[in-house]
């Protein structure tokens, strides 16, 4: 009986001991010079999260406050982000990566598109065409590259602003001509993003 009491005993202590440590992580403290952007960045959260989730109505951050820090995306989603970001945007300018992971999420949160980030990534078109040419090439495989990794943190931060971009393609490349009806948002790199 006793040997079951110590047993009980210890799991309730693990337990306790991961919840409290879980609800650590998800808190943040502001030290001197951070803002909602280089927060968010740095956790993978929209400004717009972080003010929800700390009901802040303005930006001014106290060094030594403490801001609830919301879930984001899963570490396999924001893998494949970073991998679809890398492929896509191979060679085009650090703020094209940006806006590619951006038209990703833009999609997600889309009533026309899946609701997630893979289903946004492997979606298949009614003509039997992967939305994204690495997709269908194969190039979504291969490992992301620094720079697309830390593209795809700031659009995180980003998320729920900007110019609503829910398509991008390359004008000298794109034999859809469909696409180039579309309202034009941002020309980056070699990309025409378009809503």
């Amino acid at each position: 009986m006793f040997k079951k009491s110590k047993v009980i005993g210890l799991v309730c202590a693990a337990i306790f001991a991961c919840s409290t440590a879980a609800e650590a992580a998800n808190v943040h403290t502001v030290k001197e010079g951070e803002t909602l952007w280089s927060i968010g960045v740095e956790h993978g959260v929209s400004v717009i999260e972080l003010k929800e989730a700390n009901e802040k109505e303005s930006s001014i951050l106290y060094t030594g406050e403490q801001l609830n820090i919301p879930a984001s995306i899963s570490p396999e989603d924001e893998d494949l982000l970073s991998r679809i970001v890398s492929a896509e945007a191979k060679g085009e300018p650090y703020s094209g990566k940006v806006a590619v992971a951006t038209v990703v999420l833009n999609r997600v949160a889309h009533p026309e598109f899946p609701d997630s980030i893979p289903g946004v990534i492997y979606e298949v078109s009614p003509t039997g065409n992967p939305a994204f040419s690495p997709v269908m090439n194969g190039t979504i495989n291969q490992p992301a590259d620094e720079e697309s990794k830390q593209a795809v943190k700031e659009a995180l931060a980003f998320e729920g602003q900007g110019h609503g971009s829910i398509f991008f393609y390359n004008p000298e490349k794109a034999t859809n001509h469909w696409i180039a009806t579309r309202e034009t948002t941002n020309i980056i790199g070699d990309h025409t993003f378009a809503k």
